[in-house]
């Protein structure tokens, strides 16, 4: 077993091997006995584990490096990155992405593709060499733990194919990199499918179950954790590649809710999934292992940290890291005057008040050791300030206390249930008054033990549930949506409350399933590619965002840098 506290030393050593083989001699006539080159880099059993580990902390970083997370959510229904009185304007781009009106020129065009290549040219490199070794003996290993490895890194490399799929559709199948000058052929996105199939249904066999691993679980990609990849590879086939899954993807969700791939149990409350201890979470079937003094991505500016307002830490009596920097915020649900738009889409926060005894709208609030309430940033935030005075959390331009709302315009210093003048809301015209914030994993006060301390949960237990009770819907059960559903709701709501689901699933439409979906999964990174499952990311009315012209914006382009350096690469449709 490979414990996750020798992942930080790990990845440290790996940096110093590198930097020493970027000054190494060059003086070929002589006999050298210390060099380390790719034929004998592998000496001990923690070198093994060294290369093995190389692919996982670059991994972690992609669930926001790379633009990933913002090109998830910003090009969706949920998330905005506002111009703030000329706050993250930066040059448009964030109106490219909410508008759908990128190009190849566009940075993050290019960086989304960098960052699932790196890794998976990592994966493929540590693949390459315990593939080599042939005597395990020799590393103090059984063949049982080389394969384990190895299943490893093929679902590691599974897992960004997929999200490359995702992205681009026509992409490279990387499956050799030492010796290599050149990328191979883009292949068709079936293709691609079918590669990330066999190459999941062949890790599984040797892939450990979280029962096996125990507490080292986390941070491992086991039996469950490739099902669920299988899952969602089922579940979007027909968005990837024409062909319905839903039957393979139905009977797979069924195999995992009945323990065929580890033993998994829903949490019972909304928050555990994401708390600090969630490492050891049984809803957790794969997630990164984080912590304050070592890895936590998801707390990044690329991700949470930039998903809060601007002096919100005061507010969390979080001082670790100085002021916060509103990247992120929901889109609003109602105009200047408090008036719900009419659309169907989007209005993420007026989705949740449709269920009001929801425990998560109300405001997030830490309770003292280690605990919290709600899941948004919203209204007044007060704080005690060091010398015991209580102010109010401000933006940076002007004095005034902020009051966040559901809205999004030039509200600046006006009072609550003020009408305004100014009856502008679009991407271009926002002050920091505008817009909630969701806080899904906790901000803990500098003085609390497990501040910054949660795991990365990328695939949760509830994810089955959801994706087998849409399988259910499209079959037309909407009674065993509904259970399966509510299976994980009742965990948001009082004993007895009327917003569970009706038994007979009556109340279950597209909308209202595509509004579970962005409900439980708020800002997981995986809203672009629900919307693009049922058809309506290219189509679909939201804020200020219109139907685009057609549907060659369902994939994004291959960013031009991208293309210069791979001159075999052919741009996708459209672009």
């Amino acid at each position: 077993m490979i414990h996750n506290k020798f992942i930080s030393r790990v990845f440290k050593s790996a940096f110093y091997i590198v930097l020493t083989l970027s000054v190494s001699c060059t003086k070929l006539d002589e006999t050298l006995y210390d060099t380390i080159d790719s034929g004998n880099f592998l000496q001990t059993k923690e070198d093994v584990i060294r290369d093995f580990l190389r692919a996982f902390e670059h991994s972690y970083w992609s669930i926001q490096g790379g633009n990933t997370f913002m090109l998830q959510e910003n090009s969706t229904d949920e998330l905005m990155t506002l111009n703030r009185q000329g706050d993250w304007f930066d040059g448009g781009q964030f109106q490219r992405v909410h508008y759908h009106t990128w190009t190849p020129n566009d940075g993050f065009t290019n960086d989304a593709w960098n960052a699932l290549y790196e890794g998976i040219c990592l994966a493929t490199n540590s693949l390459e060499d315990l593939e080599g070794i042939t005597d395990p003996a020799k590393f103090s290993m059984t063949q049982t733990e080389l394969d384990g490895m190895i299943a490893e890194l093929k679902t590691l490399r599974a897992w960004l194919n997929l999200r490359a799929v995702d992205f681009y559709r026509n992409i490279v199948l990387v499956t050799k990199v030492k010796g290599e000058v050149l990328g191979g052929p883009q292949v068709s996105p079936q293709e691609t499918f079918d590669f990330i199939e066999k190459e999941l249904k062949d890790a599984l066999p040797a892939l450990f179950t979280r029962d096996q691993l125990g507490n080292n679980a986390i941070g491992r990609w086991t039996k469950g954790g490739a099902a669920a990849l299988l899952v969602r590879l089922y579940l979007n086939s027909k968005a990837y590649t024409g062909i319905d899954k839903f039957t393979e993807c139905a009977a797979l969700c069924e195999d995992l809710i009945n323990g065929k791939y580890g033993s998994y149990a829903l949490e019972q409350r909304w928050d555990a999934p994401f708390d600090y201890n969630n490492a050891q979470s049984s809803e957790t079937i794969f997630g990164f292992p984080g912590s304050f003094g070592l890895t936590h991505w998801q707390y990044d500016g690329g991700m949470y940290f930039n998903a809060i307002t601007y002096e919100a830490p005061r507010y969390f009596g979080f001082t670790d890291w100085g002021e916060a920097n509103p990247k992120f915020a929901l889109q609003p649900g109602r105009d200047v005057d408090s008036v719900e738009y009419s659309f169907a889409l989007g209005k993420p926060v007026v989705k949740f008040q449709k269920y009001p005894d929801d425990f998560r709208l109300k405001k997030y609030k830490n309770l003292g050791n280690s605990k919290r309430e709600g899941m948004f940033l919203f209204g007044y935030l007060p704080y005690t300030t060091v010398d015991g005075r209580i102010d109010t959390v401000r933006g940076n331009k002007g004095p005034y206390p902020l009051f966040i709302r559901d809205q999004a315009g030039m509200f600046l210093d006006a009072k609550p249930g003020t009408k305004i003048a100014d009856k502008e809301s679009n991407m271009n015209h926002g002050d920091h008054n505008s817009g909630y914030f969701p806080v899904k994993y906790p901000f803990y006060p500098s003085d609390d033990a497990n501040k910054i301390s949660s795991a990365y949960a990328e695939i949760r237990f509830a994810e089955i549930y959801y994706s087998l009770a849409e399988c259910k819907y499209r079959q037309g059960d909407k009674a065993g949506a509904a259970s399966l559903l509510n299976a994980v709701r009742v965990r948001n709501y009082p004993d007895g409350s009327p917003s569970l689901y009706k038994a007979d699933g009556s109340q279950l439409t597209n909308q209202e399933i595509l509004d579970e979906w962005g409900r439980e999964f708020l800002v997981e990174g995986r809203r672009r590619t629900d919307l693009v499952r049922w058809g309506v990311f290219h189509s679909g009315t939201w804020w200020d965002k219109k139907p685009d012209a057609d549907d060659h914006t369902v994939i994004f382009p291959i960013g031009q840098n991208v293309l210069n350096a791979s001159r075999q690469l052919k741009q996708n449709p459209g672009y």
